[in-house]
């Protein structure tokens, strides 16, 4: 809910975490001015790793610690921070449709869970989870097998929000509706609202 007009700062922009070598440009942080309140938006499309045998299981891990290294100079400079996007990470078992048949994937493995809590021993909340949300609540599911018509899905898109914005968090939809439209993405948008 915005009471003063928003007017985004393109000196501030950066593209990629600095110092890391990534081709792909999976990262993009911008910032906006609303009334005298900065509000910094970083938005990540993170690795996914393919298989933890895979080449890019390390790349993923390495992308992962180096926002992590990154994203406590971020905080201090910019204390109203949304760090979002499809992070390819289903942090809990409640996340995942099935646990077990899950429990070897890129999505759910050990270390990226450990790379997710990181992230949130920063300092940032996952705003999906500061409410009471319906259980089997995901934002992907497979085209295969019919996953989505048997909400066989995990949650893997987030919005991690500073401490700064906890107590301006209204709410966390993820627009299941949107997936089943016509030829629609294996995701379904998330949107956070924010008291600013």
């Amino acid at each position: 809910i915005l009471r003063d007009p928003l007017t985004f700062l393109p000196d501030e922009e950066v593209r990629n975490i600095p110092g890391f070598e990534d081709p792909q440009s999976r990262l993009l942080a911008t910032t906006v001015q609303v009334g005298s309140e900065k509000l910094r938006v970083i938005n990540g499309y993170f690795p996914n790793g393919e298989t933890v045998e895979s080449e890019k299981f390390p790349y993923k891990l390495a992308w992962l610690e180096a926002l992590v290294q990154w994203l406590p100079s971020q905080l201090e400079e910019y204390p109203n921070l949304v760090l979002l996007g499809d992070f390819n990470i289903a942090p809990e078992d409640r996340d995942v449709w099935d646990p077990e048949s899950w429990s070897e994937s890129v999505l759910c493995t050990p270390k990226a869970r450990e790379a997710f809590q990181r992230l949130i021993d920063l300092g940032l909340t996952d705003s999906f989870r500061a409410f009471e949300q319906p259980e089997k609540s995901y934002s992907w599911w497979d085209y295969r097998m019919m996953a989505f018509r048997r909400n066989r899905g995990l949650r893997i898109d987030h919005i991690l929000i500073s401490e700064a914005l906890a107590s301006k968090n209204l709410g966390v939809e993820i627009h299941k509706k949107v997936r089943g439209n016509e030829r629609p993405s294996d995701h379904a948008p998330v949107t956070l609202t924010l008291d600013l």
